[in-house]
């Protein structure tokens, strides 16, 4: 499925942790990695030194891991100039890492990595690193909706990645409680929630297994942020793998948002991905 996997680096330490993750995906699916750094406008010059050297280091490990790599540098305005590069190499999937900013501001407002989000017509993984050394993860939690508007792709995601790092995964779906007219939420017992699991979690545990993927499968209740991060801590998992939501830009401002709120809080390195099908954030 990933042909051509891209890695935007530059001169801060997540973004190379980034790139790392991207390269060992670009091993599991025998793509060619594209190391990409945009130079800004009067960038000094110890920041240069710092995204070359990052470069040099992975090439040299993409190389050795017999990944056909090849390093971009462009100087500019860095979502146009990647934007340049992901339609003049046929480029599948980006990955970059989130900025302080990202973190402060709300994430779908006015950041880098929203308009990187809207404006690439590929695949989108946007990585927050939490932990310098916790690149390979022993087990990676996946959150799902009811609905999964890119099963085949997030679950091949999800499916390679592991396969990479010979790593676990836990498939986490959050129960809504019920409703009733009379007594208000009606929260169900352990057999009743299995009962009523969704069909698309079902069907991406039937992609997993089409892939020889080891995996769990766990049931939650309460507010879904703090649910994804408790059951993250708790487990100890080292890295959590969750969609962009569909939730329209008005009810992310008026709302709020559970990626945004994980994003703050998550107690692991977090991957917020986006597949082609999902371009409507």
């Amino acid at each position: 499925m990933y042909k051509k996997i891209l890695a935007a680096v530059n001169e801060f330490s997540n973004s190379e942790i980034s790139a790392r993750y991207a390269l060992t995906l670009a091993r599991s699916c025998r793509a060619k990695l594209f190391l990409a750094f945009i130079a800004e406008e009067n960038i000094h010059k110890d920041k240069l030194k710092h995204a070359e050297a990052a470069l040099e280091r992975l090439f040299m490990d993409a190389e050795g891991s017999g990944i056909d790599v090849q390093t971009i540098v462009e100087s500019g305005e860095p979502v146009s100039e990647i934007a340049e590069i992901v339609k003049a190499q046929g480029i599948d999937l980006v990955f970059t890492a989130t900025r302080r900013e990202d973190i402060r501001k709300r994430f779908f407002v006015r950041t880098l990595s929203r308009q990187i989000m809207v404006r690439l017509p590929c695949s989108v993984a946007i990585v927050r690193v939490v932990r310098m050394g916790g690149i390979h993860p022993g087990n990676i939690l996946v959150p799902l909706s009811g609905r999964i508007p890119d099963i085949e792709e997030r679950a091949y995601f999800i499916a390679k990645l592991a396969e990479g790092f010979d790593s676990g995964v836990t498939l986490f779906h959050l129960h809504k409680p019920l409703t009733g007219f009379f007594h208000g939420e009606m929260h169900l017992t352990p057999l009743q929630r299995e009962a009523h699991i969704p069909k698309d979690v079902e069907e991406f545990r039937r992609q997993l297994h089409h892939y020889n993927i080891i995996h769990e499968k766990k049931i939650g209740r309460g507010g879904v942020a703090r649910a994804i991060t408790v059951e993250a801590a708790h487990k100890k998992n080292d890295l959590i793998v969750m969609g962009a939501s569909e939730r329209s830009l008005l009810k992310s401002i008026m709302r709020g948002n559970p990626v945004e709120d994980v994003l703050r809080h998550t107690p692991c390195n977090l991957i917020i991905f986006r597949g082609t099908k999902n371009r409507q954030l």
